[in-house]
């Protein structure tokens, strides 16, 4: 048999073959099951050693040739048929974009951002701390006894192995751990310790679930330490920011006596409100017919143990402390009433309460901006 002849003229075909489908048709006739080359290679089991010897290397090298061929036809047909479809298709630029999903920022996200703008206004930095904490740091160094109701298993969700200091490691249930961490790292770049000025937002978990509770909820701690701190610095503070953050000049603030084991003393902090249409709306004086007070969060002067649990002396430096939740705080300010659909995942009620990622929280555009 004529193996260069054949190879030829199966050459000859595949470069004549003007479209994919005839040069699949080649394809199978030369190289499927039951084509022409493919029986040439079953010849070789019939054949003599000295057969083969000579035979064989002819048929692979038919073989092969017709495959590298039908590759390079079949690349340049695809080559040619985008060529001409480029050169055939046009884009009308005039015409509207197609409507693609938008996405939207999440209230609690965009509470952390109004946040983080209007401390960092009034000179406070961002702190973070780690969500699996020891019992040191979330319990002890914050001056809770062994025995503090806090630490009780229905409260908090604890891991059963210890670290490798042997203390209980949990999902921390505030964000206060963030002050001592805090504390202990400005002491340690800055022998001379403070001043200090953060705020810590982040996640915490407690054991409960209601429709103003969650397991897993949002928190900011607020911490100052410096010389000379007083009770006056914290409600000026805090006066600030929430006149800035429900954007209201008639916030109206009252402290009252509470007790919380990291401060001393300690004060619960009640906000005006009015009654309009059966509604609670922040602001005006909470004594006047038809108002009262809402309390809101607590906070304190920092306890001193907890100042030398930082590294710093108590009698050098002093602060005030405060904590407040930012899920209930996105509620007030814009007209939740069930904390569990933060966490439900519906795109419906994310589409109504989101927000638009351009609309970025500025002071001088407003905090609230896109509501």
């Amino acid at each position: 048999m004529n193996y260069a002849a054949t190879r030829e003229d199966a050459l000859a075909q595949i470069a004549a073959a003007q479209d994919l489908g005839t040069l699949e048709t080649l394809r199978v006739g030369f190289l499927g099951k039951q084509g022409s080359i493919s029986g040439l290679l079953k010849t070789l089991g019939a054949m003599s050693a000295e057969e083969r010897q000579s035979t064989g290397p002819q048929i692979h090298a038919l073989r092969e040739a017709v495959t590298e061929a039908l590759a390079q036809r079949k690349a340049a047909l695809e080559d040619a048929a985008l060529d001409a479809r480029l050169a055939s298709e046009v884009v009308d630029l005039t015409l509207p974009a197609p409507e693609t999903p938008r996405g939207s920022i999440h209230p609690v996200s965009q509470v952390m951002d109004e946040l983080a703008e209007i401390f960092a206004d009034m000179g406070f930095a961002v702190a973070t701390g780690p969500e699996i904490e020891d019992d040191w740091h979330n319990f002890t160094a914050l001056n809770m006894p062994e025995t503090h109701p806090a630490r009780a298993m229905h409260d908090t969700f604890y891991f059963p192995d210890k670290d490798g200091e042997g203390r209980e490691m949990l999902l921390r249930t505030h964000t206060s751990p963030v002050q001592i961490r805090a504390m202990i790292a400005v002491v340690k770049d800055n022998p001379g310790g403070a001043p200090l000025r953060i705020i810590a937002p982040g996640r915490v978990y407690r054991s409960d679930s209601d429709a103003t509770h969650t397991p897993m909820f949002h928190q900011v701690e607020g911490l100052v330490i410096d010389r000379g701190i007083t009770l006056g610095h914290l409600k000026w503070t805090l006066e600030t920011f929430l006149k800035a953050y429900f954007e209201r000049e008639d916030i109206v603030l009252r402290l009252r006596p509470s007790y919380f084991p990291f401060t001393e003393p300690s004060v619960e902090v009640d906000v005006g409100f009015a009654l309009l249409n059966g509604k609670r709306v922040l602001g005006g004086s909470g004594d006047a017919p038809g108002h009262g007070w809402m309390e809101l969060l607590g906070s304190g002067m920092v306890n001193r143990k907890v100042i030398a649990a930082g590294g710093l002396d108590p009698d050098e430096w002093q602060g005030f402390a405060f904590g407040v939740g930012v899920d209930r705080l996105a509620m007030l300010k814009y007209g939740m009433d069930d904390l569990r659909a933060f966490f439900d995942g519906d795109l419906r009620w994310n589409a109504h309460y989101g927000f638009n990622p351009h609309d970025v929280p500025t002071l001088s555009g407003g905090v609230g901006a896109g509501a």
